[in-house]
């Protein structure tokens, strides 16, 4: 038993007939060997078929990764291609209203400039005054005297020497010779103002004397931070300057027993402290010295 049909009358202004004939075609829609407009009006209304804005479906997993690809453009200071993602998101993106409007939000701030402004005060050597919001949200105030734009681990991050050192000291009282040293995300920046002052040029360092041993000591790449490399024996020494321990003992780590830091005794028992940590939450027994 054949379906039963309803009759549609179009009015169309002059040529529109000959264009729904040519995306049938492009489709595939056909009547016998024909392009069939009636079935590409019935394929749009069974939505079968998307066209025009909703031609591109951007999937949850899709939304996740392009998300991820505009935070890293947006630290390596590539801004326009950031909003050029940005903007794919929000026309295309099946989004939930909470994400679009924080998309739409991040679009309307002036957080995507924060890396061209840093660029640009440090091009002048322009000190600098930054209101930042760390992952507490507690809204805090730096006075910056010199910067650097450093790539660690898989992004970009806004490394400073800067005048408040309480809390920095607080955490870390065995570290005061970088206490001035601070480590920033981008995103997180909610202000920026030049002041006078002078541009330090420099960051405060310490010399960290490491050991690699087995097949680390010659698998080691060298870094741009090291100013000493040498084997000794069986062991390599390498000796690096290093303005933020905090990333030096994230790579220690991942070197595992194959990797001793030597001295100085402030970062040596600083990575010491947080190891028995871990083996304490493991409830791993402390090794008798």
């Amino acid at each position: 038993m054949s379906r039963k049909k309803e009759a549609l009358t179009l009015s169309v202004p002059p040529g529109t007939k000959e264009r729904l004939e040519e995306i049938a075609e492009r489709f595939g829609i056909l009547w016998g060997k024909s392009p069939s407009p009636s079935g590409l009006v019935v394929a749009i209304a069974q939505q079968e078929l998307h066209l025009g804005r909703e031609a591109l479906t951007l999937s949850e997993k899709q939304v996740k990764a392009l998300r991820r690809a505009t935070k890293l453009l947006i630290d390596a200071g590539q801004i326009e291609e950031a909003d050029i993602i940005n903007t794919l998101l929000l026309k295309q993106g099946d989004l939930e209203a909470p994400l679009r409007q924080a998309l739409l939000q991040q679009q309307n701030q002036s957080v995507q400039n924060w890396r061209s402004q840093i660029d640009e005060l440090i091009a002048n050597r322009q000190p600098f005054r930054m209101q930042y919001r760390n992952s507490q949200g507690q809204d805090l105030t730096f006075t910056v005297r010199y910067a650097e734009v450093r790539f660690y681990e898989k992004r970009f991050y806004l490394q400073v020497w800067c005048e408040e050192t309480a809390d920095a000291l607080a955490d870390n009282p065995d570290l005061p010779e970088i206490a001035h040293n601070r480590c920033f995300r981008f995103d997180r920046i909610q202000s920026l103002h030049p002041i006078s002052g002078v541009w330090r040029g420099e960051f405060d360092m310490l010399k960290v004397y490491l050991h690699f041993r087995n097949w680390l000591a010659n698998a080691y790449e060298p870094k741009e931070e090291d100013i000493e490399n040498v084997v000794m024996g069986e062991i390599r020494q390498v000796v690096r300057r290093v303005v933020n321990p905090f990333w030096l003992i994230r790579e220690i780590f991942k070197y595992g027993k194959d990797c001793e830091i030597v001295a100085p005794d402030s970062v040596r028992d600083r990575f010491r402290r947080e190891l028995q940590e871990m083996c304490d939450r493991y409830h791993l027994n402390r090794n008798p010295e």
